[in-house]
């Protein structure tokens, strides 16, 4: 079992670009269509740094489902990508990398949302049943419809 993992999705948004992209850049949009925002009705969320794109930081904690963690805009360029410092701190230790990659096509966006990170011992050893992807990548699924449903469509 590889020592790394990665998980991708990609979704095609009826929206122009310069829409879909401040839905990713900007933390405070993120309630609106991430698909863990609503694991706790209760979750305190912070934002710091930039209002959006690099140095925008975002940290939130809350129940056991939801964790605590933080992440940092690390790069981006408007209406092209989004590089994100993930760190998670509950309920278990991790760092991953996450990029948001943006396509215009035609009056549509392109979103392809990628992580990567060290896979644990514990998570090679578990093999199938600790599978990132599906863990992962069933959330990726959800933000990006509910990513689609929330940006504005072409006028």
């Amino acid at each position: 079992m590889a020592a790394t993992f990665t998980v991708e999705r990609t979704r095609t948004i009826q929206a122009p670009v310069e829409k879909v992209y401040p839905l990713i850049a900007d933390f405070r949009q993120w309630p609106r269509w991430s698909p863990w925002e609503d694991v706790d009705p209760d979750l305190h969320r912070s934002y710091g740094g930039a209002e959006s794109g690099r140095g925008a930081t975002y940290a939130w904690s809350g129940n056991r489902k939801a964790g605590a963690g933080n992440m940092t805009i690390t790069d981006a360029e408007q209406d092209r990508f989004v590089d994100i410092d993930l760190v998670f701190e509950k309920p278990f230790k991790a760092r991953n990398r996450t990029t948001f990659t943006l396509t215009p096509q035609g009056g549509a966006t392109v979103v392809t949302w990628h992580m990567e990170g060290p896979r644990p011992l514990l998570m090679r050893i578990m093999g199938p049943l600790m599978n990132p992807d599906k863990f992962i990548g069933n959330d990726f699924d959800k933000g990006l419809d509910r990513m689609a449903l929330t940006a504005p469509a072409p006028e």
